[in-house]
Parts: C-alpha cells; sequence; structure tokens
C-alpha cells in the first residue's frame, strides 16, 4: 500500500519495467564513472537525465565521465521515445501524476462524489487527444467563413461612400478653390483617396475577424487551442506557450514577436520569433479578400481560411527543418497552464478587442498608408522620359521604371508585372498598403478623367444612409447562408468594382489566360514574403540583426520558390 510505503520509509515510486529497466541501466553507468554530482542520489540523477534535464546534463557535460554517461543517456532516450512514441518527460510526469492519484484516493475520504464541471464536460470533447486539432481547423474556418460572408455588404458599402460621396464633395470643394482639374485634384482623388480609401474598404472585414476572434478568446477557448497544440509543438522543439505566440500573431506580427519575451528558453525564443512572421496577420486579409473575391467568388471563405493553414503547415514544416538543424541540441521546456473556465463572452470585453484592433488599422490607414500614397502618386506623376509632371503616361514613370527592373524575378510565378511587382515593393511598408497601390496604380492608368456625377450634399447623405440599411439587410440575408441555408432568393449578380475588374483583366493577360493560378501564386507570396518594416523593426530589438537578415533571407526564398512551384506546378497539372 502507498501509505504503509511512506511510513517505513521507502518512497519511491515504480515507473513501471520498461522505464525502471533503463533507469537501472543509467544508474549502473553513473556508479561504474564513478560520483560526478555530489548530493544527489545515483537514481535520481538518473530519473533527471532521462527526462532531458537541461541543468543536470550541463554539469555532467562539463567532465569526461559525465560525458560518458550522457552517451547512455542518449541511447536510453532514444530507445524509450521509439517505444512509446511520445517525449520521455511525458511519461514519468504520467506516473507521478498516477502516483499521487493513488495516494489521495487512498488517504482522502470524500462525502460525496463530486460530478463534473460543464467546463469539463467542454474539454474531454474539445481537448479530447484525436478530437482537439480537428475541432481547433473548424473554429477557423468557422471565423472566416463569418469574416468574408459577414463583411461582404458593408465592404460595398464603403467603397460606395468613398467613390461617390466623398469624391464628389472633395471635387466640389477643389473647384471652389480654383483648383479643379488640376494636378493637386489628382494628387487627392487618385492618391489619397484611391489609396487610404483602397484600404479603408476593409475595415468591415477587420471588424468582423476581430469580432469572431474576440469571441474565442473571451468564452476561453484560445488558451484550449494552445493546450491542444502542445503536442504537436513538441514536434518543433518547442511547446504550447509558442504556439500562444503564433496566435497572437495572426492580429499582429509587432506584438507577437514581443510575446517570445514570455519563453525561458533563449534558443526557443529565437524559433518561435522565427516561426511567427509566417502566421498571416491581419494586414494580409485585405489581400486574400481583394482576390479571393474575384477569382473565387463563390469559395473566397475557403481560400482565405487555406491561406491562413498554409501558413502554419509552412511554419510547421519549417520549424523541423531547423530544430534538426540549427536548433537540434536544444530540448523544450515543460508546458504548464491552467485553463480557464468557460464563460458567455461580454458585449464590453468584444466591443473593446474589436476597437481596440480595428482602431489600430485605422490609425495605420491615415498616417503610414497615406503617406505612403502620397509618395506613390508622386512617383508615379514624375516622368523618365522627358515629359511633364502629372500629365504622362504611368508606365513611364519612375516608379514603373523601377518596378519593371525587377518584375522579371516574378515572371516564373505568373504576375511578372510591373504593376504586381510594384505593388509588392510598397508591401514592405505595411502590407495593407498592397491594395492601395493597386487602387492607385490600376485606377490612375485606366480612368483618367471621369466625370463627377452632380448631386445635392443632402442626396449623398441620403444615399449613404441608405446604403447602410441596405447593407445591413444583405448582411442578415446572407446569415443563414453561412451554414449551407438559403431562405431567399437569388440575387442577380452585380457588377465587380472597378478595382476587381482591373485586377481580373490584368492578371489574365500577364499570365497567358492563368489568372486564378497567378492569382493563387500572388496569395501565398504575400503570404509568405517578408512583413512589414515595423515588424522587422521588433524582429531586430528582440533578436539582433544577424537572426533578422535570416529570417527576412528565409522568407524571401521560401516566398519566392512556393509561389513559382505553385504556379508552374499547376500548369504541368492543367490547372488554372
Amino acid at each position: 500500500m502507498v501509505v504503509n510505503q511512506i511510513r517505513e520509509g521507502c518512497f519511491q515510486i515504480d515507473y513501471g519495467d520498461v522505464l525502471e529497466k533503463e533507469i537501472a541501466k543509467l544508474e549502473a553507468t553513473i556508479e561504474k564513472t564513478g560520483e560526478v554530482i555530489v548530493d544527489h542520489s545515483h537514481r535520481w540523477l538518473a530519473i533527471k537525465l532521462l527526462e532531458n534535464d537541461a541543468e543536470i546534463i550541463e554539469k555532467f557535460e562539463k567532465s569526461e565521465a559525465g560525458r560518458k554517461v550522457l552517451a547512455a543517456q542518449q541511447k536510453s532516450y532514444a530507445y524509450l521515445n521509439d517505444r512509446f512514441g511520445e517525449d520521455v518527460d511525458t511519461l514519468f510526469a504520467d506516473k507521478r501524476y498516477g502516483w499521487i492519484h493513488a495516494l489521495i484516493k487512498e488517504t482522502v475520504k470524500e462525502n460525496s462524489v463530486e460530478e463534473l464541471s460543464t467546463s469539463d464536460k467542454i474539454d474531454k470533447v474539445v481537448t479530447n487527444r484525436y478530437l482537439g486539432i480537428p475541432i481547433f481547423m473548424a473554429m477557423m474556418w468557422i471565423v472566416f467563413k463569418v469574416t468574408t460572408d459577414i463583411a461582404g455588404p458593408f465592404m460595398d458599402w464603403v467603397d460606395m461612400v468613398i467613390s461617390g460621396p466623398l469624391s464628389n464633395w472633395i471635387v466640389s470643394i477643389l473647384g471652389w478653390l480654383g483648383l479643379g482639374g488640376t494636378w493637386v485634384e489628382s494628387l487627392f482623388i487618385d492618391g489619397i483617396v484611391a489609396g487610404v480609401g483602397g484600404v479603408m474598404v476593409f475595415v468591415p472585414v477587420m471588424l468582423a475577424l476581430y469580432f469572431s476572434l474576440a469571441i474565442l478568446e473571451d468564452s476561453g477557448y484560445m488558451a484550449r487551442a494552445a493546450f491542444v497544440m502542445d503536442r504537436f509543438m513538441h514536434a518543433l522543439g518547442l511547446h504550447g506557450k509558442s504556439f500562444l505566440c503564433m496566435i497572437v500573431g495572426f492580429g499582429c506580427t509587432v506584438p507577437a514577436c514581443y510575446a517570445t519575451r514570455t519563453l525561458e528558453n533563449e534558443k526557443d525564443r529565437i524559433l518561435t520569433g522565427l516561426l511567427v512572421p509566417f502566421m498571416s496577420c491581419g494586414a494580409r486579409l485585405p489581400v486574400y479578400v481583394l482576390f479571393a473575391s474575384v477569382f473565387f467568388p463563390k469559395n473566397s471563405n475557403t481560400v482565405v481560411f487555406l491561406l491562413y493553414l498554409t501558413g502554419i503547415l509552412v511554419a510547421v514544416l519549417l520549424g523541423l527543418i531547423l530544430s534538426k538543424t540549427l536548433f537540434k541540441s536544444e530540448g523544450s521546456a515543460p508546458f504548464v497552464m491552467e485553463l480557464p473556465a468557460y464563460r458567455m463572452p461580454t458585449a464590453k470585453n468584444i466591443w473593446f478587442h474589436m476597437w481596440e484592433r480595428t482602431s489600430s488599422f485605422v490609425k495605420k490607414a491615415f498616417s503610414i498608408i497615406m503617406i505612403t500614397s502620397i509618395v506613390l502618386w508622386f512617383t508615379m506623376m514624375i516622368p523618365v522620359d522627358g515629359g511633364k509632371f502629372a500629365e504622362s503616361d504611368i508606365s513611364s514613370s519612375g516608379f514603373a521604371s523601377a518596378s519593371e527592373a525587377i518584375s522579371p524575378v516574378f515572371g516564373p510565378a505568373g504576375f511578372g508585372s510591373w504593376q504586381a511587382t510594384g505593388s509588392l515593393i510598397t508591401g514592405f511598408v505595411a502590407k495593407e498598403v498592397i491594395v492601395s497601390s493597386m487602387a492607385q496604380i490600376f485606377e490612375v492608368e485606366e480612368s483618367a478623367e471621369e466625370d463627377v456625377v452632380q448631386t445635392t450634399f443632402l442626396g449623398d447623405v441620403r444615399d449613404i444612409v441608405v446604403g447602410f440599411f441596405e447593407a445591413t439587410v444583405d448582411t442578415l440575408k446572407s446569415i443563414p447562408l453561412i451554414v449551407g441555408i438559403n431562405l431567399f432568393s437569388e440575387e442577380e449578380e452585380e457588377e465587380l468594382p472597378q478595382l476587381n475588374t482591373a485586377v481580373a483583366q490584368h492578371f489574365e493577360a500577364v499570365s497567358g489566360g492563368h489568372g486564378a493560378l497567378a492569382s493563387v501564386a500572388f496569395m501565398v507570396f504575400v503570404l509568405l514574403y517578408t512583413p512589414c518594416m515595423v515588424a522587422v523593426a521588433a524582429q531586430r530589438h528582440e533578436f539582433g540583426n544577424k537572426w533578422t537578415l535570416f529570417s527576412m533571407v528565409m522568407q524571401m526564398s521560401v516566398a519566392w520558390i512556393a509561389a513559382v512551384v505553385i504556379f508552374q506546378g499547376g500548369l504541368a497539372l492543367g490547372l488554372g
């Protein structure tokens, strides 16, 4: 009996025949080589070595006798890993907890049987060893389906407000100031409004995304996601705490880099920091939504979900490679966390998370993106062939010439044009700028002097209000479609916005009629290539110049290879 063992002073846990055999072998090796570490029993040292305890291993590495012990430890550790198919430290922990459970059962008398709480009952399913990861994937798919389906009507409404009333008001004010028809009007309409407005259209998408994530966080599910992914992360030499950093990366790469400070091991921090940029941040979402809605309108939510999943899979693959090469000698630390009880999300917390994150997106639109849009407009208005400022064709501008010089690099990926290349270059500033750059490039190039629709101020206000209520009704109609139920009659297909049409025509032309395939390659490149400059600065601050440069080169290389493989492989298979 457990109690008798303690009373008789025979406190020793039985770890089972297989583990005890390896403990005995290692204990005998320690005895043969001499007492390497004082104040510890040989059995305790053998167990800690089999648990891959970094501190004990470090002490053994200091002597020749200790290194002989470590050679035997590695053989036993590898044997146990192959025998049981899981981490050895987990095996020891299971045995200890089993011993504790037996001790409690034998010594503690309960007056009544405590029933499982509601949270525990849910966790039996949600954190199940086999169902946990599929449930997590299903949750993510629902998030992106809600994001694309719910936000669509409001995106159209914001686009209508920006391209209609707002543009009309700016043109009227500039005309009243005597600047109508000048380059100043072009700067405001084709530069600032097209650039910033092209990004502001995606504010409803960001609100829908952060609404969904806020519900998962406030309900307590995100903690379960880290718990479920712990075993999966062990394959990378990491643990669930690293996955928490990656989850933060779905919102923004910058705080995800700083979140790695919670990891105790320096190599864990660096490896996690190298993988975090492959988690698709919210800034990339506008690019996905634009291209998915153009080339895959009926399956846009699935395309977005697969892109996020691709980021995770690429991170896992690279993590496996790095953990077997640069970080080969490092083991992962045990992961302990307390799972909070499930609770009903509150409107206050949901709104706080939505507004905090979306407002950051809006502030960026009116700071970094506006400045970039203005600079981009000037570079597109300055000709290199001796023409007049703001009057020459955009294809002869300095921006087009610089982009044209780089564009052949992307020819094998199906989007080797200066327009696509130029958009990717501006994406180094912020990924949202890719959309605003395309809005400027295609609108300036294709719509020279469009007639402004003459309306009244009150008429514009009425259109804005009516359009908002129509978007709300369309959103309510789309809710049943999320679960595949159509309660309403089919509507006529609406005309695509100008930017969507321009993007579709351009990618079809530049890819030789394989626009859909080229768009997938483009989206995957945006997913994988170097994040914004702010994120790079955060990486440099946390991990130093060497690892930041390594990260940038790795990301660009992986992104280019993936894009080329997708396009060329798709052509070989007859896709697109």
